[in-house]
């Protein structure tokens, strides 16, 4: 289990662009088809841009065609919690880093096999590193 990191709202301000802190401790969503890993297609992993918690690989990734990017499973499904989100007159699955907390996205049940789950994530909430 990772150890939980937490920091006050300024700190987060500080180290975090404005998109990524309005996304990610904020709850906001880019626009879609805006986020500069919707179109990413280098081998690598993708990481929490708040705390660089290992979440998906480019294995997993897929075009969901919705305008963000997608992916069918986490890395390791403990680095991924799971929250009812009641926003927008409806009922989600939001998605966030089991080390940090931050947003990340939403949870959809209409995602390729073998989950059947499409991870809907920000590409402000995540960093890169190419293997």
């Amino acid at each position: 289990m990772t150890e939980k990191i937490y920091r006050s709202d300024q700190e987060w301000q500080q180290q975090l662009t404005r998109e990524a802190y309005s996304v990610t401790r904020k709850a906001g969503t880019e626009p879609p088809f805006t986020g500069r890993y919707l179109d990413h297609h280098e081998k690598g992993i993708y990481t929490c841009v708040c705390c660089g918690l290992k979440l998906f690989h480019t294995d997993h990734k897929f075009d969901s065609g919705t305008g963000w990017p997608s992916f069918y499973q986490p890395i390791v499904a403990e680095n991924i919690t799971e929250q009812e989100d009641r926003s927008l007159f409806r009922i989600r699955t939001e998605a966030l880093c089991a080390c940090c907390d931050a947003h990340l996205g939403h949870i959809f049940p209409d995602g390729p096999q073998p989950t059947g789950l499409r991870y809907c994530i920000n590409s402000v909430a995540l960093d890169f590193t190419q293997e």
